[in-house]
């Protein structure tokens, strides 16, 4: 080697350090920055081929990576919006809200999410989060996972539920067996039950059950809030064998054409029709109360009164007044009419080749040949980590170990100039020789 390829290897030295220093410096500076991934220089021999075919060492160069498959520690928060993956993956944000264009989609570990003042979910350096909507059917339909063009920004802003109507409603509780052949009968035992108008609006239903002089036998009434009756259904339980306290057999008092108007009933099937005339349009509404000869609905045993429960769809109208994040990547609406309501999944994107991902600004990275395809899949299924709501990830950057770095590259900086200040000795003393 010349003494001017010495001069050259110093220099490398110290250019290949230099950059070192810097990974390091950058490392120190994020330890607290949440989602960070530590990066780091790799020093790879340069060589030339001489004249005579052999190798000729020509000095090192730096190689820079990141080391991004590595977790940081997870640490909890007050926020609701924050969240950390626990396992392999990145959210999918952007750096304009509904994005279109695949190539301005990012991935980050970086969770701390806050709603903006449209309500889109941003983190601090100014990324949107992006997820797959539900539909009002709480369905996010057929997305494709291999592309970004399903993602849709995810929005918690002034959200409000439109009321739906009960369509259907069931009806399960015990009556006492003793109540029933009786002289004298008792009196009825009462209930309601809540069910929502097409407007949303709550309102109730009545129902009396009756015990009779016959045993095992009860009058269904059913009535409106103002005690207006939509009909009557005597009621016979089973007394006896496995299907006791069971319902046995339902009858209509009143012959269909005297029947109420607005009321009929399927003895076979233990469901009565409702038709109430609060609109232009009827609200029709299914009320079951149970098939004759099975367990299950209404029944009759001996004991105290259990009150009617009942269970119907329909909802009232309601605004959002807060969310909830599960494990998969769900967001929950949770509305002040008590309804919870799924809103958007969160997908974790995941790549062939996490440490193959391109630095972007603020604490995000690109898609590159290097890290592979890609596919947005659901967080807790097959390799996909975890979320975790109302935590952040920290920075996997370990301070004691880029101070030690710093302390070996320095020395090897001091080295490299040391080669440089010894070979300009030697030039000097070559200069000397023509004196």
């Amino acid at each position: 080697m010349s003494i001017s390829y010495a001069m050259q290897t110093g220099v490398s030295g110290l250019r290949a350090n230099s950059t070192a220093v810097g990974r390091i410096s950058e490392n120190i500076a994020n330890a607290n920055t949440d989602g960070y991934r530590r990066s780091f220089v790799q020093m790879v021999t340069t060589s030339t081929l001489s004249d005579n075919a052999g190798i000729s060492p020509s000095g090192v160069r730096a190689f820079q990576s990141a080391d991004v498959s590595t977790e940081g520690a997870v640490r909890a928060t007050n926020s609701a919006t924050d969240m950390a993956i626990g396992g392999q993956g990145f959210f999918v944000v952007s750096a304009q809200p509904n994005e279109t264009n695949e190539s301005n989609f990012f991935l980050t570990r970086a969770g701390s999410f806050l709603p903006d003042e449209n309500g889109d979910l941003r983190n601090a350096a100014g990324y949107y989060l992006a997820g797959f909507p539900y539909d009002q059917t709480a369905s996010i339909g057929n997305v494709d996972r291999n592309q970004f063009g399903d993602l849709k920004t995810v929005n918690l802003g002034s959200l409000s539920q439109t009321g739906s109507p009960t369509k259907e409603m069931t009806v399960s509780g015990n009556i006492p067996a003793q109540q029933t052949g009786l002289a004298t009968p008792g009196e009825p035992f009462l209930s309601s039950a809540e069910y929502f108008s097409p407007l949303g609006e709550a309102e109730r239903m009545q129902f009396s059950w009756q015990p009779t002089a016959t045993a095992s036998q009860w009058t269904l009434s059913i009535a409106d809030a103002d005690g207006t009756q939509y009909g009557d259904v005597t009621v016979d339980f089973h007394d006896s064998g496995p299907l006791a306290g069971a319902p046995r057999l339902y009858s209509n008092p009143v012959s269909t054409a005297t029947a109420p108007a607005g009321f009929a009933f399927d003895p076979a099937t233990g469901t009565a029709t409702l038709t109430v005339d609060n609109g232009a349009v009827p609200q029709v509404i299914e009320l079951a109360i149970g098939e004759p000869d099975t367990h299950g609905g209404m029944t009759q045993f001996a004991g105290d009164y259990s009150p009617l429960k009942t269970a119907s769809d329909g909802a009232e109208s309601g605004v959002l007044v807060r969310t909830e994040i599960d494990e998969r990547g769900d967001v929950y609406g949770v509305f002040n009419n008590g309804n919870r309501k799924p809103l958007y999944n969160i997908p974790l994107a995941e790549v062939a080749n996490p440490d193959g991902l391109l630095k972007a600004d603020g604490n995000a990275y690109a898609l590159s040949r290097g890290s592979g395809k890609y596919s947005l899949n659901q967080a807790g299924q097959g390799s996909a980590g975890a979320l975790t709501a109302g935590a952040l990830e920290s920075s996997n950057v370990e301070i004691a170990q880029e101070l030690t770095e710093l302390i070996s590259t320095q020395r090897a900086y001091s080295s490299n100039a040391k080669i440089v200040t010894t070979v300009d000795e030697m030039l000097d003393e070559t200069m000397r020789l023509k004196r």
